[in-house]
């Protein structure tokens, strides 16, 4: 599974508005659910998660996620801030970057899957800095693509 499949340029917000760690899980979610109800029930597994274990996965970056009988698939979102938003991570650092999963425990194994994927395609550098000098979501979009080595539609 590649994250291009997981997110499209339309699940993607640059730049996110919120300042807040809550601000920015509230976007996300939003941006995640679009109007179908849905989003009190995911943000309340997204915070229910975060107060088990923040998601602050170091290098400016975060990964909030969550488990919904409120959504039929897994799905993800993205964004980058202007301005670190303060966020309890493993390195102390604010945070840029945030990548949002939320699905159906019948899709833990997707899931997991995600969070590896994100995690080992940020700690690059490079591309963590292409991705932050995104000027929109299209470009977001064509730098995932890229650097998951090609394919998808952009």
């Amino acid at each position: 599974m590649r994250l291009s499949e997981l997110l499209t340029p339309d699940r993607i917000r640059v730049p996110i508005r919120a300042q807040s760690k809550e601000g920015v899980l509230r976007e996300l979610v939003e941006l995640l659910v679009g109007g179908n109800g849905a989003a009190p029930d995911v943000l309340q597994a997204v915070m229910e998660r975060e107060r088990q274990f923040p998601t602050g996965i170091g290098y400016g970056v975060a990964v909030p996620h969550g488990k919904t009988p409120a959504l039929a698939n897994l799905i993800a979102v993205a964004g980058t801030a202007r301005t670190p938003v303060p966020y309890e991570t493993v390195d102390g650092e604010p945070v840029r970057l945030f990548f949002l999963l939320a699905g159906p425990e019948s899709q833990a194994g997707a899931h997991v899957k995600a969070l590896s994927r994100i995690s080992r395609l940020v700690r690059r550098e490079p591309i963590r800095a292409s991705l932050l000098a995104a000027s929109d979501a299209q470009e977001f979009y064509r730098i995932l693509v890229e650097a998951e080595g090609g394919g998808g539609s952009a």
